[in-house]
């Protein structure tokens, strides 16, 4: 009772100055509401700006893949290679946080398991990222001590003896040629001759031995022959068109004149993958098979010069071949990839006298010269190319067949 009338006195006093309790009640509730919004919205202010600060790597390369790259397959290479090697080790660390020495880390991990050329195009991929993330907020802030890919030197981390330039050499030499011939040759033959094939070693794919030929014969690149589909082949011309959407680059279609040799390993594909629109499909036939897949099928047989990520050899995978049944020249000049065929084809036209613009032509270069030059002269080369063409295949039968060649 006694708080009771002190407060009503309180009220009174106030009341004859004028002021009213109530209302002095609603702005001092005013007020707290007020100063309570202001510290919310200072607490979010802190939040938002201590979540930029700490913005990951990963953030920063989702939005790269996002919004500052676009590569074949939705970026499926930078995916896998970044998934494998990159967000394990710094997925999660603040982008301002992150030095050379992690980055150098990462680089040095894959050279040490063999891989310099994966290690060469993982730099140039965090390169290509970083710097689009340093111009661009809210990056920019956070690299505002600099771009830590500009302190990385790769020729430092790379091997040695690694070629910077991926030149890669390697040609198959006639006797390699031929000697491939009779691996698959007598692979094939075991195979079907064993009583038993279950229990027998499975040669490989005859549709992958044909695939081997027409890249030699050809000078396609296997991601175009993966693609190819039966509509495109003229078995009456002995063409083959290939759209410019399979071409490396969409530089321009290309119409490859089949020679003899060409021609037949295509008539003896069709007897097997002819039921499909796809000269390589897919094991749903929906569908063209993956480029990488004769690859594999190629490098699972040449194991002794695959390595794991931590540099040993590779332990066998499941459901692959684990054997080195094709390796040349008893691994002498190293291992072969099915784009080695492609370069052999070229060297093979080369040594018989085409000369290097008709070749150029043949693999579908972009021509060196002045765009002036491009662009007046139209020459399509048809003839000279499939004179190339069947000079290649007659050379690649005379091999094949001569033990003199």
């Amino acid at each position: 009772m006694a708080d009771a009338r002190s407060e009503a006195a309180a009220i009174h006093v106030l009341a004859r100055q004028g002021i009213d309790i109530q209302v002095q009640a609603e702005e001092q509730r005013k007020a707290e509401r007020k100063q309570r919004e202001e510290q919310q919205a200072a607490e979010a202010a802190r939040r938002q700006k201590e979540q930029q600060e700490n913005l990951t790597f990963r953030q920063m390369y989702d939005a790269w893949l996002a919004d500052g790259v676009r590569r074949k397959n939705d970026n499926a290479q930078i995916k896998r290679a970044f998934q494998a090697d990159v967000l394990p080790k710094i997925g999660e660390l603040p982008v301002r946080a992150l030095t050379e020495n992690e980055l150098r880390t990462i680089l040095r991990t894959i050279v040490e398991r063999g891989a310099n050329r994966a290690a060469v195009i993982v730099r140039n991929d965090l390169t290509q990222a970083f710097s689009w993330a340093e111009k661009r907020q809210p990056w920019r802030k956070l690299l505002i001590e600099g771009n830590p890919m500009e302190l990385i030197e790769i020729e430092k981390i790379v091997s040695p003896d690694f070629d910077l330039d991926n030149q890669r050499d390697r040609v198959l030499a006639p006797t390699e040629i031929r000697e491939l011939h009779h691996i698959l040759q007598q692979m094939q033959d075991q195979y079907d001759k064993a009583p038993n094939k279950r229990t027998c070693k499975q040669p490989l794919e005859k549709t992958t031995q044909y695939a081997i030929w027409i890249m030699l014969s050809t000078l396609c690149r296997v991601g175009e022959l993966t693609m190819a589909r039966w509509e495109h082949i003229d078995f009456n011309t002995a063409k083959w068109f290939i759209p410019r959407q399979n071409v490396k680059r969409r530089v321009a279609n290309l119409d490859v004149f089949l020679s003899d040799f060409s021609l037949e390993q295509f008539k003896l594909l069709h007897e097997i993958t002819g039921h499909t629109p796809w000269c390589f499909p897919a094991r749903d036939t929906l569908s063209h098979l993956a480029p990488k897949s004769i690859a594999k099928q190629i490098g699972d047989r040449q194991t002794r010069f695959k390595n794991s990520r931590d540099g040993s050899a590779r332990k066998p995978m499941k459901n692959r071949r684990h054997d080195d049944s094709l390796v040349l020249g008893n691994g002498e000049f190293g291992a072969w990839t099915p784009h080695d065929l492609r370069r052999t084809g070229a060297t093979l036209m080369q040594a018989l006298g085409v000369s290097l613009e008709v070749i150029d032509r043949c693999q579908n270069h972009v021509l060196p010269g002045s765009k002036v030059r491009r662009h007046y002269l139209h020459h399509d080369y048809a003839i000279e190319k499939r004179d190339a063409w069947n000079l290649l295949g007659s050379r690649i039968s005379d091999i094949l067949t001569d033990e003199d060649h």
